[in-house]
């Protein structure tokens, strides 16, 4: 239960970058439940412009995380929203610390890293929030509990489709800082342990095994058109007509800006961003990339009770926007992360539902359906309370899709079905 709060939840953000930002941003717009009192960011910029937002003081900028743990404990949280390949180190030096940790997914690199911090957990007793926003969204939420009610009675399989959209693709896993899965994550993890959480939150029963396939076909220096150059500010001969081409995406529709770290000055932007076009990997060439994300990734999952699950990830859509379809004993379930139509094959009715949070204003331009916030809300609760049961994305309940994720890449490399194991 929400009770009011004496003052407000103190916390340090690791990584001022977009997901840093987002999470600072509840804090701003809600100063009564959450103040950031600490940042660290090597970004000079992103520093500066978050140390502003919220009225940090000099002495708690930190340029490196490392730092942040240099002094004695400052906060009641941290929260970790670093590159991939740093959640592991900070979240155990911070529960080493005695801070409580909202941590972005995925929660480490290797599976082994994230048994680890499950361990550290339990073993200094802190509270660490997974990001799976998707469990705070209002849609998700009405989704599980539909089910748990028995609309459509015992759960027989489950279809999920994650649309990445085409620039999407091309911006975060071709161009963008997961473009290389040894550096980071695999996108099963970077992109979808969400929906294999999703998957696995609504079905509520143990996964078993899976098998995926799913390769790198399109985005390779193979597929280039001819006339084609490294960069798309080269004289590139097909830039115009391109699909992909980055002058286009982010100078002409002033698209997904909020890499390009652009000043105040509105006038400077058009430059500033030619600048970073022809400096930086968001001006290069997708075909000419060292990129080796899977472009479509398909698994097929086992869950107790013969329950079985299907989960398609594709880059190549015109729209963003996971689709669900839920096969029940006693009915079907549909939906399109805005609209759930459920059809009772006892009544033959049809109910379409647009599920929204009761204070949805506040909260419905966070992000994932308003989970942005509705995750710091709860975070927020829990850490005021010191009770982790008032979030559903704890480590202990996210864990398992991670591996089931870590699995799928194992499956998919060595074409084998992988058994999904809880306990080592």
């Amino acid at each position: 239960m929400h009770k009011p709060l004496g003052k407000p939840v103190t916390a340090i953000t690791l990584g001022a970058g977009s997901r840093g930002t987002v999470y600072g941003n509840f804090a701003a717009k809600f100063p009564d439940q959450l103040k950031i009192v600490g940042v660290a960011e090597p970004n000079p910029y992103r520093n500066s412009k978050y140390s502003e937002k919220h009225q940090i003081p000099k002495k708690h900028r930190f340029d490196t995380w490392e730092q942040v743990f240099k002094r004695p404990k400052f906060a009641d949280a941290i929260i970790i929203s670093t590159p991939d390949a740093l959640h592991y180190t900070p979240c155990m030096k911070a529960l080493e610390m005695g801070y409580d940790v909202l941590l972005e997914k995925p929660i480490a690199p290797t599976e082994q890293e994230c048994r680890d911090i499950l361990e550290m957990t339990k073993k200094t007793g802190r509270i660490v929030a997974v990001c799976h926003v998707l469990r705070y969204a209002p849609y998700f939420v009405k989704m599980k509990e539909l089910i748990s009610q028995g609309a459509i009675g015992e759960v027989v399989s489950v279809q999920h489709f994650e649309p990445i959209e085409h620039l999407h693709m091309a911006h975060s896993y071709v161009r963008g800082n997961w473009h290389n899965s040894k550096e980071t994550t695999p996108i099963i993890l970077a992109k979808s342990c969400h929906d294999l959480d999703i998957i696995k939150w609504v079905i509520n029963k143990p996964s078993q095994r899976i098998a995926a396939m799913g390769d790198l076909k399109w985005f390779r220096k193979e597929n280039a058109p001819e006339g084609s150059t490294a960069r798309c500010t080269d004289g590139c001969k097909v830039e115009r007509e391109c699909p992909y081409s980055a002058v286009r995406h982010y100078h002409d529709d002033r698209k997904r800006l909020y890499v390009m770290d652009l000043p105040e000055d509105k006038s400077k932007h058009s430059e500033v961003i030619m600048d970073r076009l022809k400096t930086t990997n968001y001006g290069r060439c997708v075909y000419r990339m060292e990129n080796d994300q899977p472009d479509h990734y398909v698994t097929t999952i086992q869950f107790a009770d013969n329950v079985t699950a299907s989960f398609s990830m594709e880059a190549f859509t015109s729209y963003h926007g996971r689709r669900t379809r839920i096969m029940g004993s006693m009915g079907d379930m549909v939906g399109d992360m805005d609209e759930l139509v459920v059809t009772d094959f006892r009544t033959k009715k049809e109910l379409k539902l647009v599920p929204k949070a009761e204070d949805v204003e506040n909260y419905k331009n966070s992000g994932h359906g308003g989970g942005d916030w509705l995750l710091m809300r709860d975070f927020v609760q829990a850490v005021a309370q010191q009770d982790p049961s008032l979030l559903t994305s704890t480590i202990d309940e996210s864990i398992e899709s991670h591996i089931m994720g870590f699995m799928a890449e194992e499956s998919r490399k060595q074409n084998k079905i992988m058994p999904i194991r809880m306990t080592v």
